[in-house]
């Protein structure tokens, strides 16, 4: 266990740092992993008495019954470090809401103090079907990093932040598989001005819905799949309801719609592709714009079952600003919707 806190810590060697001094376990301060007792309470207080602490999370199952919440105020957040095989599991549920609410207490704005970038690492969260995630619920520079999220409603949820909006966070390397009903939802974006790289969504209806603006998407790969608790022809890869945001290498995997812009947004689009596999639906939509389109589209890719009969690239009104080019066309018979020839150059 030291070996592997060290690392995380920076330290060079074992010799470097103390698992006692550096951290502060939970399990040594009456938190049980047993995967039998409700330690919501518990893991509160470890939180609650240990300000500006990195707090571990040894393997084990943690049942919770309700949200545990860390503060926002600098002088006040924990940074919550999980083993790889520790997991946080929503038991007897019935509050809403996220697993964990990362700065949903004692709100602050401010990065000049001492302790602002406090965030979550590693581990398992498991919403048993009926939770949701992590949410970040108030200051800045958060970070969630390396987290494996599943069986959740929601897997994460940025609201809106504390500077005038923007959350400024930052999310990597998070994988996240939801209850697979058609309200599910991988990422939930409320707040702006936050980076998302490298993460897999499955077993969602909506797979990133983003309401705001500023925000940078990096190698996100939304997976739909089908089954009977599942509505195929409102599924949605990226749902995008703000302008000023960046997509690279975004993936919409089986959505009927890959990317959905709601309004005249202009949106910067670059080597992104939908690729669908079972023909046996009413349409494959690759890109849906609301209203005209002013988004720039470079080195897009789609690639539509051959066995359903309806597919558009771009449903659309005419006279936006936006351009399509340098992408790979399709050598299919496209809908009386698409209107992917007017914008491309």
């Amino acid at each position: 266990m030291c070996m592997a806190l060290s690392l995380i810590a920076g330290c060079n060697k074992l010799s470097d740092c103390s698992c006692e001094d550096q951290y502060v376990i939970v399990t040594k301060h009456g938190v049980k992993a047993d995967g039998k007792t409700d330690v919501s309470d518990a893991i509160q207080k470890v939180i609650d008495n240990n300000p500006n602490r990195t707090i571990f999370f040894p393997d084990g199952v943690y049942l919770l019954s309700k949200s545990i919440i860390t503060p926002a105020d600098p002088e006040k957040s924990v940074h919550l470090v999980l083993a790889n095989y520790a997991t946080l599991k929503a038991k007897d549920w019935n509050q809403g809401g996220a697993l964990v609410r990362l700065g949903g207490k004692d709100p602050k704005n401010s990065i000049t103090i001492n302790g602002s970038n406090y965030g979550f690492y590693g581990g398992i969260i498991d919403g048993s079907g009926v939770a949701d995630g992590i949410s970040i619920d108030g200051g800045r520079e958060t970070r969630v990093e390396n987290v494996s999220i599943k069986h959740v409603q929601t897997g994460l949820i940025i609201k809106y932040g504390a500077n005038s909006g923007s959350s400024d966070s930052d999310i990597i390397n998070v994988n996240i598989v939801g209850n697979d009903t058609k309200t599910s939802i991988g990422v939930l974006v409320e707040g702006y001005d936050n980076t998302f790289t490298n993460m897999r969504i499955a077993s969602v209806h909506t797979g990133v819905w983003c309401k705001t603006g500023g925000n940078s998407f990096r190698n996100i790969h939304p997976l739909f799949i089908f089954n009977d608790k599942q509505e195929y022809e409102s599924s949605i890869g990226f749902l995008v309801q703000g302008g000023n945001n960046f997509m690279n290498y975004c993936y919409s995997d089986q959505f009927a719609t890959g990317f959905k812009i709601e309004g005249p947004h202009d949106i910067d689009m670059t080597d992104c592709f939908c690729w669908y596999y079972s023909g046996k639906v009413p349409f494959q939509t690759a890109i849906e714009c609301t209203d005209v389109m002013n988004t720039f589209v470079s080195g897009f890719k789609v690639g539509f079952s051959k066995d359903c009969e309806n597919v558009a690239i771009l449903k659309a009104k005419l006279g936006g600003k936006g351009a399509i080019v340098n992408t790979a066309v399709p050598d299919r018979q496209l809908s009386s919707e698409d209107v992917s020839k007017y914008y491309m150059k």
